[in-house]
């Protein structure tokens, strides 16, 4: 999840939490629109778990709709390119998931 303060991400398996993770946004992050802070939540979930998560399948869940269909997008900008470049190596799925059923 991202918001204007920070990221912050949840790994979890079988329902159970395994670790929490979050971070303050530096001042030119500040900048980004809301879908590229969500889509740096999951990069930095992934950097930060990659010894957990690579080479493992894992699943992805949002509360921000439009994540998944990044995939698809034809115009990205470079920094999502690159983001997208590491999310690629990675066998995940992104899925949405209502902000209102993580309460």
């Amino acid at each position: 999840d991202a918001s204007r303060q920070g990221l912050g991400c949840v790994l979890m398996q079988d329902g159970r939490v395994v670790a929490y993770a979050s971070r303050q946004l530096k001042p030119h992050e500040q900048n980004y629109p809301m879908h590229d802070l969500e889509l740096a939540a999951v990069v930095h979930a992934l950097k930060i778990w990659r010894h957990y998560l690579y080479g493992g399948r894992c699943e992805i869940f949002t509360d921000h709709k439009s994540l998944q269909y990044i995939f698809t997008q034809k115009e990205l900008n470079i920094r999502q390119r690159r983001w997208l470049e590491l999310v690629k190596d990675y066998d995940c799925s992104i899925q949405y998931h209502p902000g209102k059923a993580n309460v």
